[in-house]
């Protein structure tokens, strides 16, 4: 069964808190999103208690920590900083007010989108068969979750503490020395880790729902990549050292020599 009963109850779950999008649109896709991630994490404890063990309760403590995470860095963010709630908008094109049937249509398909991002750890779950036998998968895609949200956690820490010493220039210390979007490729990570964890547990069409969330997910976070460079070109573009750091600092991809997506205009994000 493709669907079953459970997954409507995460729909639900997200389809509530995702709400948070009829207050002020981009909370659809910031503050929607990263607690929608943290409410579904916790729902699968709930839901699956009965039948939970080690690796199964790890996937959904990372989930609910990445959205916590995430949720909480984006609000404390906006309530601190008056220069991101100004330039919100712009930054996720979301400026134009929208009727009531664009907002529908746009939060019931960010729901169908987070409900397949946590696919692969549901279907583990859901599943009579995945238990103990391909915990090895689940535990492997734990890992590379944990590692993400160390690697994300660090690289928001680095660029802050560099915006505080030099607000008008680029950050390119720590992390940002190897790839100019660290944060962003700790998101790939994270969902990648998450799909992994769904090997020995997904069959047939459910590889399908993960696979879309993942391709998805991977979509927006490159689409989020050309927005920045876009933005990071029009104001250190003069800049001598910047030139030469977007140069030899692979965007997105540690260590793979892909140096700008500009140029890419189905990145939309």
């Amino acid at each position: 069964m493709i669907f079953p009963s459970e997954i409507w109850i995460m729909a639900v779950v997200s389809l509530a808190v995702s709400a948070l999008g009829w207050k002020k649109f981009v909370y659809f896709i910031s503050l929607g999103y990263g607690f929608s991630i943290a409410a579904m994490g916790v729902a699968m404890l709930v839901l699956f208690r009965g039948h939970l063990y080690a690796a199964s309760i790890l996937l959904c403590l990372l989930l609910a920590a990445y959205g916590c995470r995430l949720g909480g860095f984006l609000l404390h963010r906006e309530l601190r900083s008056a220069s991101y709630r100004k330039e919100l908008p712009s930054l996720t094109k979301t400026s134009r007010d929208l009727g009531p049937g664009a907002k529908v249509a746009i939060w019931l398909s960010v729901v169908v989108l987070y409900v397949c991002q946590v696919s692969p750890v549901f279907y583990r779950l859901a599943g009579s068969g995945a238990r103990e036998g391909s915990a090895l998968w689940a535990y492997a895609g734990a890992a590379v979750m944990l590692l993400a949200l160390i690697l994300e956690s660090i690289a928001d820490y680095q660029k802050s503490a560099a915006k505080k010493i030099r607000p008008d220039r680029f950050c390119d210390t720590g992390l940002y020395r190897i790839v100019r979007c660290p944060n962003y490729f700790a998101e790939i990570l994270f969902w990648t880790g998450c799909f992994i964890s769904g090997t020995g547990a997904l069959s047939g069409w459910q590889w399908a729902v993960a696979s879309l969330g993942y391709a998805c997910i991977v979509y927006i976070m490159f689409g989020g990549a050309r927005r920045l460079e876009i933005r990071q070109n029009r104001r250190y573009g003069s800049d001598p050292e910047y030139r030469k750091y977007v140069s030899r600092t692979p965007i997105i991809l540690p260590f793979v020599p892909l140096y700008s997506v500009e140029k890419y205009n189905f990145l939309k994000g």
